[in-house]
This record gives structure tokens, C-alpha cells and sequence, in this order.
């Protein structure tokens, strides 16, 4: 009678473990150097290899020439472990026996030492399955156990074990094992039956058993019987209701060649898989071929494709119909075709940049000989050479109107970037700046603002110099022009500043007395009157903007 696969090629050795190097080598080299804890975890996903492990590593702690990392397998310890019936390692389903009396029977047994072997090892599967109370009544024991007690834990949800426990163990975290590997082992498996098979339906098994490889073999058992002992891709497809790979090259052969009435049929065929699982193959397929570097599977399709197929599935979890959600995605990656690739969306713009610049000076061309042909009898009369100017052409002034539409346009988006940031400098920049013209990298603007007006757009200057060079370039400078109007009432301000100073200056009374109270110095107090209020601001800023070539002082009346 023929054994289970997986039980059959249970690993009995650290060398024979699959995809766990790096915990195989730390159990390997504490036996080595007997550095042994009294307490290990191991978890991870189902069938990567938890209790295997614990087995191997309690064999290589009885053994005669132990504690080693390369058991004797023949001594009557090793002999036993094999089996599962050695006395002294004890196995408890935390599933079964979770409660407080069962904790209270494995402490009891801690009192007593090994009867054949140099410890005594308990295995408590499924841990996290324990009561509180039975966690509780644990935690001294596995804190402070005896010196011939080890503990192995194994749990696939090490969350739900409280802090306490993972504080007072060595925690092992074991990952989902490789695709790779697993492939590779139920290969050497298959040879070791002498049973044959494709290597694509071992890469289908593998990808359903979703790095379990316990899971993996359960359904190389199947695979095996439903396939008569010959494991084709086309008859693990139909086991497990995935796509044959050559299903899945005519889906996207359909796509890439846009057929529209053959993506139906396909659609209307995928109807009685699960959506999910077809998803999946689909991702698997694109990753495959983008991986190997096909031609037709370049980045740009591969990430669209990708992006279609996520948003797929996440409509599958808000409960969509899945022919629906099949059916859109197979469309969209159809659509996804008509979509320029990038180098070839640069290349035609820049064929029409180099177009556009080339046709002005061809319409110009044509123009003139047109103009030449139409008027044969000004080519055969000498005239004498009258120099005149180049007369501006309807295709010119065409040019200047656009440049001049676009310049009003950036200023219309200027105005517009200053109120989104600025409701009331954008107002004063709007009521009391006009536009002249933009050339040569220079924005020339006109302002009429004053007083207050004016300081708002001093303030506000760097923020206006900053959305103009985004706008407008980053070289671009910008040169204001003042209004008449402006120097107007600026020229007002100083005089009635001016009128302000002489108002303040000192009547002749006061001056007479600062003549008495300066005598002692012996300077001219009236001199000294008059170079003070030359030396004044306000006299200075006249001096500056009307720059007269005498200034009078008179007394006020």
C-alpha cells in the first residue's frame, strides 16, 4: 500500500529541509556549540516546515553522540524519534488539549527526569490555542523549567500568543518557501516514483499551494492519480480548474492582435471558472513572460496590464459580478493596445515641432513667387533702385497677433496665480497695473499705484517675481514703468512734506532767543538756523527729484 507523499518524504535531517536556511543553520550550530535554550517558538505558514523542524531538532538532543546537528540515525534514540514513539518526547495538539488541567498534567511530568534519554522534550502544537488560563498557569514552568526540560512551541498565529510567552522563548519565524524550490522537490519526488511528467504542471501545483509545499504534495497525490501516473499541464489545469498556459498565450495572442469577437469567445468561455483563480493566472503569466524579457510584453504594456488586473481583483471584493469584472478587464487591456508607446509619442512631437517651424518660411516663399509670377512686365523695366521698406506680411502680423494672444494670455495667468494666493494684492496688482509687452525675456508693465497701493505691491513684489518666472521662464525680469500721474502725486507729497518742515520751523521770537543762548559758543545762530534745515531730509529729497539751482528760505510771516 502506497504511503502519502507527504508524509513519505518528511524531512529526517536539518540538510533535508526545504527553504529554511538560515533557521537551519542557527539550530545547527547551537547543537554544535551547545548553546540550547529551554524554550523555542516556531512559527509561520502551514506546511513550511514548523514541526518537522521541532522533531529533528528534539532527535538530534537524544541522541546517543548528542546533543548534535548531524543525528546517528541508527541508535535506539534516533530509532524511536523516527517513529514517533520515543518516550521521552512528548507531543501535545494545543488544538485538543487546551485547557488548564492539560497544562497542569505536562507540568507535573516536568518533576520527573527522562527515562531513557538525556532530556525531555515537549512539543506543544498549535499553541496559540491554549486557554488564558492554561497560558498563565505555563508561564513559571516554561520561565524556569528544569534543566533536563526543553520546550518546542509551534503556532501558525504567533499574534494571538501573549507577550509574557514570546518574552520567555527563542522565536523562529518561518517564510513561505520559494516557488523554485518547491517545483525542485516535487520534481525530485516524481523521479524517485518514476513517474513522469511536464514541468509547467509542476509550476500549476506549486503556485496553488501558495508556498505550503505540505499543500503542494497533497495535490501531487491528486495530480497523480487523476493523471494516471503522466502529470500533463492540460490535466492539472482541469483538476484544478486554473488555464492551461496555451489557453492563456491564445487570451493575450487575441489581445495583442485586438480581436474583439475571439476576446468574446474567450470571455464567455471563462464564465465557469472562478474569477479569482483566473485573475491569478493572468497576473502569473504577465509576470512570467515580463520576467524572460518577451518582446511583446514591454514595461509600458506590462505595467498597464499589472494595473488592470489589481483593479480587478479589488472589485472582486466589493462583491462585483465576476463576468462582469472579466469582461471589463479584458477589454481595458485591449485598450490598453492603442496607446503609443512613449519614444514613438516623442518622435511625432518633435517631427511636428520641426514642422511647424518650417512652414512659415515656405508660405513666405511661395508668396513671393507667386507675387513674382503675377506681375512678368516689372521684371523686364529697368527702374532706378528706390530704397523702401520691407512691407510686414499678413503671415508676420498673424505671428505678432498670436505671440501678442499668448503674452495676454500668461498675464490673465498671472493675475489668476496671484489671487489664489492673494485675494487683495492681486485686486491692487489688477486695478493698478497694465500690461505693455513681453520681449526679449523682459516683462514690461505699467503702474499707476500710490500710498497704500503701492506698498502692498512693494510687499507683494517677490511673490509677483515668483510666479512670473514660472510662468513666463526662469531668466525672465521684469521692468516697471511709473505714470505720470504718479510722479504727479508723488511730486505733491514732497511739497506739502516740505510746507510740513516749514510750518515746524522756528519763528523769529525762538530764533532770536537761540541767538542769546548761542552767544557763548560764538557761531552765527542765523547760519546755523539755515545749514540745519538744508541738512533736513525733506529738503534733500526735493534737492533729488526737482533739482533746482537755487533754494530761498523765507521767514514765516
Amino acid at each position: 500500500m502506497s504511503e502519502v507523499l507527504a508524509l513519505k518524504y518528511r524531512p529526517k535531517n536539518f540538510d533535508s529541509l526545504i527553504g529554511q536556511e538560515s533557521i537551519t543553520q542557527i539550530l545547527s550550530l547551537a547543537l554544535a556549540n551547545k548553546r540550547l535554550s529551554h524554550a523555542y517558538l516556531f512559527s509561520g505558514l502551514r506546511g513550511s516546515g514548523k514541526t518537522s523542524t521541532a522533531r529533528i531538532f528534539s532527535k538530534a538532543l537524544v541522541c546517543d553522540n548528542g546533543p548534535t546537528n548531524t543525528p546517528c540515525e541508527i541508535c535506539e534514540n534516533c530509532q524511536m524519534a523516527n517513529e514517533n514513539r520515543h518516550i521521552d518526547i512528548i507531543e501535545m495538539d494545543a488544538a485538543s488539549s487546551r485547557k488548564i488541567d492539560d497544562i497542569r498534567d505536562v507540568i507535573e511530568q516536568t518533576k520527573y527526569k527522562p527515562n531513557v534519554a538525556r532530556f525531555k522534550i515537549f512539543i506543544i502544537d498549535e499553541v496559540h490555542m491554549l486557554t488564558r488560563e492554561a497560558f498563565n498557569a505555563l508561564l513559571k514552568t516554561l520561565e524556569e523549567p528544569p534543566e533536563f526540560v526543553k520546550f518546542i512551541l509551534a503556532t501558525t498565529d504567533p499574534l494571538k500568543l501573549p507577550a509574557t510567552i514570546l518574552s520567555r522563548t527563542q522565536h523562529f519565524r518561518f517564510k513561505q518557501i520559494p516557488h523554485d524550490d518547491i517545483v525542485h522537490h516535487l520534481g525530485y519526488i516524481l523521479n524517485e516514483e518514476k513517474i513522469t511528467y511536464e514541468p509547467d504542471a509542476l509550476a500549476m501545483i506549486a503556485r496553488a499551494g501558495h508556498g505550503s509545499l505540505r499543500d503542494s504534495l497533497t495535490l501531487l497525490d491528486q495530480a497523480i492519480i487523476f493523471s494516471k501516473s503522466n502529470i500533463t499541464s492540460l490535466n492539472v489545469a482541469d483538476m484544478l480548474g486554473l488555464l492551461d498556459t496555451k489557453k492563456l498565450d491564445e487570451i493575450f495572442e487575441a489581445i495583442f492582435n485586438e480581436d474583439k469577437n475571439r476576446i468574446i469567445e474567450f470571455i464567455k468561455e471563462l464564465e465557469s471558472y472562478e474569477c479569482e483563480v483566473v485573475l491569478d493566472e493572468l497576473i502569473a503569466h504577465v509576470k512570467s513572460k515580463f520576467y524572460t524579457n518577451d518582446a511583446q510584453f514591454s514595461m509600458l504594456i506590462s505595467e498597464r496590464f499589472f494595473r488592470i488586473l489589481s483593479e480587478a481583483k479589488q472589485l472582486l471584493f466589493i462583491n462585483a459580478d465576476n463576468g462582469f469584472v472579466l469582461g471589463l478587464c479584458l477589454f481595458k487591456m485591449l485598450e490598453a493596445m492603442n496607446i503609443k508607446r512613449v519614444d514613438a509619442l516623442i518622435s511625432s512631437l518633435e517631427k511636428e515641432k520641426f514642422r511647424s517651424l518650417e512652414t512659415p518660411a515656405n508660405s513666405t516663399q511661395s508668396i513671393n513667387q507667386h507675387t513674382e509670377a503675377a506681375s512678368p512686365t516689372k521684371q523686364t523695366q529697368k527702374q532706378p533702385h528706390v530704397p523702401t521698406t520691407k512691407p510686414t506680411s499678413n503671415l508676420e502680423t498673424r505671428n505678432m497677433q498670436d505671440e501678442t494672444s499668448k503674452a495676454d494670455n500668461r498675464y490673465e495667468m498671472l493675475i489668476k496665480e496671484l489671487g489664489n494666493r492673494s485675494y487683495d494684492l492681486a485686486k491692487c496688482f489688477q486695478n493698478h497695473v497694465s500690461f505693455i509687452s513681453f520681449s526679449d525675456n523682459s516683462l514690461n508693465l505699467k503702474s499707476t499705484a500710490s500710498g497704500k497701493d503701492r506698498e502692498i505691491l512693494r510687499h507683494g513684489f517677490g511673490l509677483i517675481k515668483q510666479f512670473t518666472k514660472e510662468i513666463y521662464g526662469i531668466n525672465t525680469k521684469i521692468s516697471v514703468e511709473q505714470s505720470i500721474q504718479t510722479q504727479e502725486v508723488k511730486k505733491k507729497s514732497v511739497v506739502e512734506k516740505i510746507k510740513e518742515e516749514i510750518k515746524n520751523t522756528p519763528k523769529q521770537e525762538q530764533i532770536k532767543e537761540m541767538k542769546n543762548s548761542m552767544q557763548n559758543t560764538g557761531l552765527n545762530d542765523k547760519q546755523q538756523e539755515l545749514q540745519n534745515v538744508l541738512q533736513s531730509d525733506i529738503i534733500k529729497q526735493a534737492q533729488d527729484l526737482f533739482k533746482p539751482k537755487k533754494i530761498k528760505i523765507l521767514p514765516k510771516e
